[in-house]
């Protein structure tokens, strides 16, 4: 049913993560590209590939790049703009994170974007990337985070879920390290970064109807105090004098893993 859920959902919207500022140009994607040790010669593989702006950065650094997803939809619009940017090296397969479809030690080098927040089973997605890769290969992984204090990772998780029902959960930062290590991985790097969220197209690329998203914006507003000011919640007032939220900031991890 989430695999389900997740390509439904993204199925409908795969062109408006395609034209994603925030998928397209953030910051996270630049330092991912600069901290990956890449020769030319190395298999690459991008899972959860999404829009393929991660697949369409590294692919100029590489031998090849599979990119993986578990929409076809999703594929199929990946497809046209990593093609529209000139690389041809990018070869797109339909495939689950916790289940890939290929033999062991089978990449140099793995990639995951902005998209563990929807995996059912992490663990099992790590354990996977960790026998796809082969001894000493790289693993990039780039997640929206939630915070450590407890109160403000269930507000952060409510949210998203409430916006998109196949959001599963964003993890701690500490979360992360424990897992990546426990499945095998040694860490190299970490880099933290501010997200900023435009409400309105944060809503948009979900299909949020107005009713959900009125809802999502009374959420926001009712927080207490702390809350607002930790997500630096930005507030205006509308034509019928009425508060409506206009962004707020979360944080985003990007982690470089060798396999041990």
């Amino acid at each position: 049913m989430r695999k389900n859920d997740v390509q439904l959902q993204f199925g409908k919207n795969a062109k408006a993560y395609v034209d994603s500022d925030i998928h397209r140009k953030g910051a996270d994607l630049q330092q991912l590209v600069a901290i990956t040790d890449m020769t030319g010669c190395e298999q690459a593989l991008d899972i959860a590939t999404g829009g393929g702006h991660t697949a369409n950065a590294i692919a100029p650094h590489v031998r090849e790049v599979v990119a993986l997803d578990v929409t076809p939809q999703m594929l199929a619009e990946a497809e046209k703009f990593v093609r529209s940017q000139g690389n041809d090296n990018v070869r797109f397969v339909e495939g689950e994170a916790g289940e890939l479809p290929f033999s062991a030690g089978a990449f140099d080098l793995v990639t995951c974007r902005i998209a563990a927040h929807h995996f059912p089973d992490v663990e099992r997605f790590l354990a996977e990337v960790h026998r796809v890769l082969k001894d000493g290969g790289q693993f990039l992984l780039d997640d929206n985070t939630a915070p450590e204090v407890e109160a403000y990772d269930i507000f952060y998780n409510a949210v998203e879920k409430r916006r998109d029902y196949s959001h599963q959960r964003a993890y701690k930062k500490s979360e992360w390290v424990r897992m990546l290590e426990r499945s095998g991985f040694c860490l190299l790097e970490l880099h933290r970064f501010d997200k900023r969220f435009i409400f309105d197209n944060w809503c948009r690329r979900m299909n949020v109807t107005g009713k959900e998203k009125d809802s999502l914006n009374k959420l926001m507003l009712m927080t207490d105090e702390k809350l607002q000011r930790h997500f630096k919640l930005e507030v205006t007032e509308n034509a019928n004098g009425e508060n409506t939220v206009v962004s707020f900031c979360g944080e985003a991890v990007l982690v470089k893993a060798i396999k041990k």
